[in-house]
């Protein structure tokens, strides 16, 4: 099984919340959970403590077909690994312009690879460029983070459209398994009316719980720790905590209680009415 946390507009929240969700479904799952930082700015690899100016190897590597095992590193929580990223992933986006299958390319490279990882999440740039399209077509599912702010609406269509595009051209069984409203300010009437208005348009697709806008979170990065290490009992690790159990619930909706997912088995394909993708 692969998510994708994804949202074409940047300062949204999808690297706190691709470290943090990772980190809290890693605490409560059996099984071993990895990472992928799939921009080339390696916040999601700093984040972790990481330094991505020292690192051997990098998803750059492993794209160019270096194995798994070389390139994944543990992190500070038991169950989470990452694939790190560096600014050599820059290079990746030049070549895979001359590669005919550049839209597969981390697809193929997944489906190659013979892993443990029942769960894969992926951070993505903040654009719509070829590496996040490459994760959009490795994908099985999609979290979009969405801040609490005037041009949110807009900008979600926008992507909504998009992820309609890869789903009817490239990859049929891409879905959304949910809109995640973050750095809600509850002080401020904005927060209030974007989410009315989110969970009135997309109903159950918007995910219950809601990430508030909080000190530690902002912290947690530069001391290289997800927030259920760094502040353990602050808003933002509740927040995050409570989500991981939301994302595990869905996925049982989905897929059934005992069922894992494995890349190159095939996917299995969710009931369309559960979700977002043509609203």
């Amino acid at each position: 099984m692969i998510i994708a946390i994804c949202n074409q507009k940047g300062g949204v929240g999808k690297t706190t919340t691709a470290i943090n969700l990772s980190a809290g479904l890693a605490t409560i799952s059996m099984d071993k959970i990895l990472l992928i930082d799939f921009d080339p700015q390696g916040n999601t690899t700093s984040g972790l403590g990481i330094d991505k100016n020292q690192i051997a190897g990098s998803v750059y590597e492993f794209l160019a077909g270096e194995a798994m095992e070389t390139v994944v590193q543990s992190t500070k929580v038991s169950n989470l690994y990452i694939l790190p990223a560096n600014i050599s992933l820059c290079g990746a986006e030049i070549e895979l312009i001359e590669d005919e299958d550049r839209e597969f390319k981390l697809h193929k490279r997944l489906k190659a690879e013979k892993h443990d990882f029942p769960l894969i999440i992926i951070d993505t740039p903040p654009s719509l460029g070829i590496l996040t399209i490459n994760a959009l077509v490795a994908s099985d599912l999609v979290i979009i983070p969405i801040q609490t702010e005037f041009y949110a609406l807009e900008g979600l269509v926008d992507f909504l459209n998009t992820l309609n595009l890869i789903k009817d051209r490239i990859n049929p069984k891409l879905d959304i398994l949910g809109i995640l409203l973050t750095m809600a300010d509850y002080r401020t009437r904005i927060a209030y009316d974007v989410e009315q208005e989110l969970r009135q348009k997309f109903n159950d697709l918007v995910f219950h719980t809601v990430i508030h806008r909080n000190v530690r979170l902002a912290e947690a990065p530069s001391y290289g720790s997800p927030i259920q290490i760094y502040a353990p009992s602050s808003v933002g690790a509740y927040c995050y905590n409570r989500l991981a159990e939301e994302v595990k619930q869905r996925l049982r909706k989905r897929y059934g209680e005992g069922e894992k997912e494995r890349i190159g088995e095939g996917a299995i394909s969710p009931d369309s009415s559960q979700t977002g993708i043509g609203t």
